[in-house]
């Protein structure tokens, strides 16, 4: 096998290195949701070594994410075998205890867990659908964007792209402007995006936790009127409560779990009956390794999740998963990877197929010229 042995066939390969570089890149237009604007997005790359190989993995989030890398996870992961992600998890989960777990150094547990993954699967020369196990082929994707910066046309524009031009029969904006504010316009931008796509696509909805449970339960009768149907963090995702009060009274799926940077946190969030659709980021909530148990926390409660943004890290996982409904087709990390990797994947007919070429790993190799203008750190 190139780079090491099979399990069990000879001298297992080691860790023998971690490194991190930061790549900060210009949106193509101002950016913004309920809650936050923002002009650039900020990934941080992990690489992990054994022997000549290398695996790769990345989080979005702030620089510091590489300094925890760098200081806190690098001694913990070298020397380690290759073979045993989840073992190097649980040792990287114990080393970060007093730094603090969630946020940040989640991010960094979440890059290096992905890499290794990257590197295991490179190991064995196999794509790591393959090594994790199928459950499907494909993994439906919903396109994910119209945030409250764009004036109407380019909205329209973005929404007809996915619709018209990629064929993907689910798409998102983001709703709640100024913290929740500008509900008029939030009804208005609505009833545009239903207009843009017409009457088959999914409309999808995101207010990132701008409204109160209040605010969310009056707005139910307009999701229903333009055929709403993913309500996705109305009130904070912190706010099971009014999580629950809010799903109860709107007839559109109501999510959340993006911020989830613990198992425990996902399994609360399922115990309260707060969402019809749990949503895990594998680039926060500790990597593969924690993602596919909060997959099967969800499944366990008769529970569907989606993955959160970073659409090339979640698509083998997901189809190693019976109870995933579909990746977010995120503008932003879309661009990014695109411009970032060669071999990302092609969304046409609105579903990914991880895999299908036979490139081992995530498939994805780092275009080091191409990056280097965007290298920060």
């Amino acid at each position: 096998m190139p780079g090491g042995e099979a399990p069990g066939a000879g001298p297992e390969p080691v860790v023998s290195g971690l490194r991190s570089a930061v790549y900060t890149v210009p949106t193509d237009a101002p950016e913004g949701d309920g809650t936050l604007t923002w002009d650039s997005t900020t990934m941080v790359l992990a690489q992990v070594h054994a022997g000549s190989t290398t695996g790769l993995g990345y989080t979005y989030g702030a620089a510091a994410t590489a300094q925890v890398i760098e200081r806190q996870l690098a001694d913990v992961v070298t020397g380690r075998s290759a073979w045993d992600v989840p073992a190097i998890n649980e040792a990287m989960n114990r080393a970060v205890r007093n730094a603090g777990r969630p946020g940040l150094v989640a991010g960094a547990v979440s890059a290096v867990d992905i890499a290794l993954w990257d590197l295991k699967a490179r190991l064995l020369d196999l794509p790591l659908a393959r090594l994790l196990g199928s459950t499907r082929a494909v993994v439906p994707v919903y396109g994910s964007g119209g945030f409250t910066t764009y004036d109407a046309l380019q909205q329209d524009r973005q929404l007809r792209s996915w619709t018209e031009e990629q064929g993907l029969g689910r798409v998102k904006i983001k709703i709640g402007e100024s913290w929740g504010t500008a509900e008029q316009r939030d009804r208005e931008r609505m009833a545009a995006a239903r207009g843009s796509v017409g009457d088959g696509p999914e409309l999808y909805v995101d207010a990132n936790g701008a409204y109160s449970h209040k605010q969310a339960v009056r707005l139910g009768p307009h999701l229903e009127e333009y055929g709403v149907t993913w309500f996705e963090e109305p009130v904070s995702s912190d706010d099971l409560t009014g999580l629950a009060l809010t799903r109860r009274a709107v007839r559109a799926d109501v999510t959340a779990g993006e911020y989830g940077y613990t198992l425990p946190y996902f399994a609360a969030m399922l115990d309260a009956g707060a969402v019809d659709c749990l949503q895990a980021d594998v680039t926060r909530c500790g990597g593969i390794t924690v993602w596919l148990k909060a997959a099967a926390l969800a499944e366990a409660r008769g529970t569907q999740i989606s993955g959160h943004c970073a659409p090339h890290l979640h698509a083998h996982a997901a189809v190693a998963v019976p109870n995933v409904r579909h990746l977010e087709w995120f503008h932003d990390h879309v661009r990014v990877e695109e411009l970032m990797f060669d071999g990302t994947l092609d969304p046409a007919g609105g579903t990914l197929r991880p895999g299908v070429s036979g490139a081992p790993g995530l498939g994805l190799t780092l275009r080091c010229e191409a990056a280097q203008r965007y290298r920060t750190a």
